[in-house]
């Protein structure tokens, strides 16, 4: 297994873009996922510009559909031996409450079920290589989520009727975090799960998503960083020869980092991962 490979969703622009630039020039193969077949195209024929020898390929999948991150899964299965990074970025905050075809809220769906869900696929299909890092990238709004303690909602559909962006935003986020604790304490030996917060960005991420957040951007784009920049420490993550410590840590520019007080009980965070296993069917680890 000398080449490395990297799985990035979102992939089609923005972070996702800038860290598969950077991954194919530290030496890894690429594979790109994106929302739709023509992104996927888009994504491929950039992408294979940078590629200097390495391989790129790019699928797509619309991952706020179960079903979707399924096929995903067997198409990954089909194109690549071994995977040594997944980089789960792939993410939005909807304006408006709506329900998947599985009856989630969409920026859960999307947000937290999706990566979860790909992850444990992945592993169920011994996919990972032993030394395989699992990055999920987070954000500095987990400080707004807000998630039951005694019987949290990882569906989201407790929203339906009291929906506000930015808050569902952080919770999805928050609930990731979380799960992604709880995940690292269940890989197998040498294996690791990260969350990542990449900062404010200039991706045209907060414009896409309207509400709030659109007019947020206003004021969050004198300071936001450019997408290449934001990829350092996912990229950190993904590169650095000794596995970053701890285990199931936040990183944000570039280091470990300290999460906000509601994503530090253990006690939660296996009440989210055993929720969320439960709700997509799955063994938990």
């Amino acid at each position: 297994m000398n080449t490395r490979t990297a799985v990035i969703t979102g992939a089609a622009g923005g972070l996702g873009r800038a860290t598969a630039r950077q991954l194919l020039a530290a030496g890894f193969d690429i594979i790109a996922v994106t929302r739709d077949e023509r992104s996927a195209q888009a994504t491929a024929e950039s992408l294979t510009a940078h590629a200097r020898g390495r391989t790129v390929h790019a699928l797509h999948a619309d991952l706020v559909d179960r079903t979707a991150v399924r096929a995903l899964a067997e198409r990954l299965r089909d194109t690549v031996g071994h995977i040594d990074v997944l980089l789960n970025n792939a993410g939005a905050a909807f304006p408006q409450y709506a329900e998947t075809a599985d009856g989630a809220e969409r920026t859960h769906a999307l947000n937290h079920l999706a990566p979860f869900h790909l992850a444990h696929l992945l592993l169920a299909d011994a996919l990972f290589a032993p030394t395989a890092r699992i990055i999920n990238i987070s954000s500095d709004l987990v400080t707004r989520g807000r998630v039951d303690t005694d019987d949290p909602d990882v569906t989201g559909a407790s929203w339906r009727d009291r929906y506000a962006q930015i808050a569902v935003y952080g919770t999805t986020k928050l609930m990731g975090l979380l799960a992604t604790t709880a995940l690292a304490t269940r890989l197998p030996a040498g294996m690791h799960a990260y969350s990542a917060s990449p900062g404010v960005i200039r991706t045209g991420f907060n414009d896409k998503s309207g509400g709030l957040l659109k007019a947020a951007s206003l004021v969050s784009s004198l300071f936001a960083q450019s997408p290449e920049k934001a990829a350092h420490t996912p990229v950190l993550l993904a590169t650095a020869p000794t596995p970053p410590t701890p285990n199931g840590g936040f990183f944000a520019k570039g280091a470990a980092a300290t999460p906000p007080k509601s994503a530090r009980d253990p006690e939660l965070a296996a009440k989210i991962y055993d929720a969320t296993a439960h709700t997509l069917g799955l063994v938990p680890l």
